[in-house]
């Protein structure tokens, strides 16, 4: 009789991803985001253990809106005061904060709750095409338009 095997968060190797989002669409690069941070694409996955990676993303202002979502999607937030409700373009998001734009698309595919908060918190998210911590990532791989650190 075998066990089933139970991945402990301190025996976790967690690898470095870099991903250039010039180019590409705004779900599809965060769907891809959100599963390298939750770790669903290591054999070890379990839903409720950390097992996630660190992902960097870089040339966020080049990231793609496909048909007029560009000029019709909104954002909503709500300050907590009656009739007080915000409202902007993304049109008008992708030029002030274009991280913005990421990380909220990213946020919204990764679980609310004390785990997901975790896992995005080894999210980067920059301008533009250069490396913060070059030093840390040495190896570069390919991995569908995604360019990936061992």
């Amino acid at each position: 009789m075998s066990d089933t095997f139970m991945p402990k968060t301190a025996n976790i190797e967690r690898k470095r991803y870099v991903i250039d989002a010039a180019g590409l669409p705004l779900g599809r690069l965060s769907a891809q985001v959100a599963s390298i941070l939750r770790g669903k694409v290591k054999p070890i996955f379990v839903p409720n253990v950390d097992c996630g990676d660190f992902v960097s993303v870089i040339n966020c202002d080049k990231v793609v809106l496909t048909g007029r979502k560009l000029e019709n999607k909104k954002r909503y937030r709500y300050t907590g005061y009656i009739g007080n409700l915000k409202t902007i373009k993304y049109s008008d998001l992708m030029v002030k904060n274009p991280c913005k734009a990421v990380e909220l698309a990213v946020k919204g595919m990764v679980p609310n709750t004390v785990l997901g908060r975790r896992q995005i918190r080894r999210l980067s998210l920059q301008v533009g095409s250069d490396l913060k911590d070059a030093n840390k990532y040495t190896s570069w791989k390919s991995f569908r338009k995604v360019k990936v650190v061992a």
